[in-house]
């Protein structure tokens, strides 16, 4: 990608089922996914979208097909990268998400940054980022440029349920960024929430951006998982990254009035 400005979508946790009528905590997850992607297809400032993981709640081959599906009608033409979640199968993910949009590279680049999709897909719930991703990261980095991490777990607590599900080896992946000052902020999903958090390492303000799901956004005063009530303000959305030419970077989110 040649150009100096670059703005990402990011969507995560469809939860989809075999059915698309199912219902996950009362919602349509389905419906819910076209009305994000038709949002995204038609936001004229977006160059490329990422999805973080958990594209399926049921574990089914048809929630993969269901989910190419929707990215088919919703008629998405900027490249779609994607990561794992918990929920997902590699061997499914590769199997259906093969043909434009998707691509299936873990880097992105242009003049100014490099955008790594990281692995924290592990045999549980809970993330794990392995040594061989981590020094597959590590050649990679270009320092002359910025770096834009996207995980789908989160690399720092959140004080809610989710975080006996975050990522178990928090302490490796911050010891990679202590080490690359051009690492700039960290982009995940899974805890269905729109959160901008920060983490200070090295006398640097690293920021971490986390995604509202395309499903349901979790309750964080309940003990396990409870969808939160539409009033609250946090909704069914995506995340937009605005990344600029000089370093610095700016987000903000889109939520979707699904009028559920």
């Amino acid at each position: 990608m040649s150009q100096s400005k670059l703005v990402i979508a990011q969507f995560s946790d469809c939860h989809l089922f075999a059915d698309i009528n199912g219902l996950h905590h009362g919602a349509n997850v389905y419906q819910n996914l076209q009305q994000v992607l038709t949002a995204i297809t038609t936001d004229n400032s977006i160059d490329v979208v990422v999805f973080t993981g958990d594209l399926t709640q049921d574990h089914s081959e048809k929630s993969y097909q269901n989910f190419v599906n929707a990215v088919q009608v919703s008629q998405l033409t900027k490249p779609l990268y994607f990561l794992a979640g918990n929920h997902d199968e590699y061997r499914l993910l590769d199997k259906y998400l093969h043909a434009a949009p998707f691509n299936s590279n873990k880097m992105i680049t242009n003049e100014y940054w490099q955008i790594c999709l990281l692995n924290t897909k592990s045999n549980t719930p809970a993330g794990f980022v392995s040594e061989e991703s981590l020094e597959q990261l590590v050649q990679h980095i270009d320092s002359s440029k910025n770096q834009l991490i996207f995980t789908h777990h989160h690399p720092i607590d959140v004080h809610y349920f989710i975080d006996k599900h975050g990522l178990k080896n928090k302490p490796a992946l911050w010891q990679l960024i202590a080490e690359h000052s051009s690492i700039s902020a960290i982009a995940c999903g899974h805890v269905h929430q729109t959160l901008a958090l920060a983490q200070t390492i090295n006398n640097r303000e690293i920021t971490v951006l986390t995604c509202p799901a395309t499903s349901i956004q979790f309750d964080p005063k309940a003990s396990d998982v409870k969808a939160l009530a539409k009033k609250s303000g946090q909704g069914v959305g995506y995340r937009r990254i605005h990344l600029q030419s000089n370093g610095n970077f700016k987000s903000d989110v889109i939520f979707i009035d699904n009028n559920e």
